[in-house]
């Protein structure tokens, strides 16, 4: 049982580790992670409600998760075809349009939420 546990904790070692070196080391993540920061606090301001919360972590976190396995299928296209391959293009490209599209479904979701919450204050 020890070496199960021990084996788990470097598993989630392993894990934070993926999730620094994305946050500091790839520029759209920052950006991602400077946009969640700022949805947050309008979140706070705006009082959202607990079902509001579900659905706004679920995209911030599926974004996040999507600019991972984007960086992940870069790394390994990298590493795998140095030179110019279209194949791996098509990978990198489909893979960072995946995030795109993960992008604009949380962006029409903070609409729908924040957009009339805005309106209410400004009347």
């Amino acid at each position: 049982m020890n070496e199960y546990l021990e084996k788990r904790k470097r598993a989630f070692g392993y894990a934070w580790n993926g999730i620094m070196t994305l946050f500091q080391r790839e520029a759209h993540a920052k950006i991602h992670l400077w946009v969640a920061e700022v949805v947050i606090i309008a979140g706070l301001i705006f009082n959202l409600t607990r079902m509001e919360w579900c659905v706004i972590i679920l995209c911030i976190g599926g974004v996040f998760m999507a600019e991972g396995f984007n960086t992940a299928i870069e790394r390994v296209c990298d590493k795998v075809s140095p030179e110019k391959n279209p194949l791996i293009k098509d990978a990198k490209d489909i893979a960072a349009g995946a995030v795109l599209l993960f992008v604009l479904a949380a962006v029409a979701i903070g609409l729908l939420i924040f957009v009339p919450k805005i309106i209410l204050l400004f009347n």
